[in-house]
């Protein structure tokens, strides 16, 4: 059990090194897109480590405990997260739905955090993001149940396998429109443009984290690369058949990451009843379609 712990903690730390790396070449690459140089690569880095190194402000022991104990619920999340079939922890625990409740407690201690700082731009930002959740997470869930039910398994490397027995047929070509609901959702997750409402700078002064600064801010910046790492692996697992090998993984992560980026890069922003109207309209109704003909049908590329 020691082992596997220890593991786990290796694939946390794993998921933060790489995911913050990456974050910031694909600020170079945004960067020189728009006609400029950008940050250092490794810019992200410093920032984090600044941070933890400086004072922070207390609002109570609401607003302390809710970091730790989203950032405890996000390191909890990616310890189960399988990098390839054979790199993971916890044999048989790389469950779907394990993800979705240890997900949940990361996210619900941070609401309560920001919610804590009794900051009103704080609480819309949290009311924005749940009301993002509940919008993505609804066509997400239908994508993904459709998937176990022609799997036969909630195991993400079961699910992978599954994949790559059948001559690496991705679910992301196999379900097509399950596919596209799957990225559209993940541009939610990650909070990408025209999703990123609940961060909103110019309207609400960058929503949840307004009163956040010096350590609970780095502890916050570290949450959100290793949040990062778990949404878009969940990607590569359902959708690209995953990976038989780390090298293989991190080319399949980097390219959805940086597609992902790309997009987010041309666009504009939702206003929240948009999103919301948005993810109940097209992704729903491809999500329900896929099911019908994937399920009842039995109709898979």
């Amino acid at each position: 059990m020691i082992v596997n712990i220890l593991i786990g903690l290796g694939i946390a730390l794993f998921g933060f090194v790489f995911q913050t790396g990456l974050g910031g070449i694909n600020r170079k690459i945004v960067g020189r897109l728009q006609k400029r140089h950008g940050p250092r690569w490794y810019q992200e880095y410093l920032d984090i480590f600044k941070l933890l190194s400086k004072r922070s402000v207390s609002h109570g022991w609401i607003f302390d405990f809710g970091v730790i104990m989203a950032l405890g619920g996000i390191i909890g999340t990616a310890m189960f997260m399988p990098i390839t079939s054979n790199i993971l922890a916890f044999q048989n625990y790389d469950n779907f739905f394990i993800f979705v409740y240890l997900l949940a407690v990361g996210m619900l201690g941070m609401a309560m955090s920001a919610s804590g700082s009794g900051n009103p731009w704080a609480s819309i930002g949290v009311m924005r993001a749940l009301t993002t959740m509940l919008a993505y997470e609804v066509p997400f869930m239908i994508v993904v149940l459709t998937i176990i039910n022609i799997s036969d398994t909630s195991s993400l490397t079961g699910i992978q396998l599954f994949q790559q027995a059948a001559g690496n047929n991705w679910f992301l070509i196999a379900l097509p429109l399950g596919g596209i609901v799957g990225f559209i959702s993940l541009m939610g997750m990650l909070g990408k443009k025209p999703f990123e409402t609940y961060i909103a700078p110019a309207e609400i002064a960058s929503g949840p984290m307004v009163e956040y600064g010096g350590k609970q801010l780095g502890m916050l910046f570290i949450l959100h690369e290793i949040s990062v790492f778990i949404e878009v692996s969940l990607f590569v697992h359902l959708f690209l058949g995953g990976a038989t090998n780390i090298f293989e993984f991190i080319i399949k992560y980097a390219v959805v990451y940086t597609v992902a980026n790309l997009i987010s890069n041309v666009n504009g922003r939702f206003k929240i009843d948009q999103v919301v109207k948005f993810f109940y309209k097209w992704p729903l109704l491809m999500a329900v379609a896929q099911a019908i003909v994937a399920i009842y049908f039995g109709l898979v590329i």
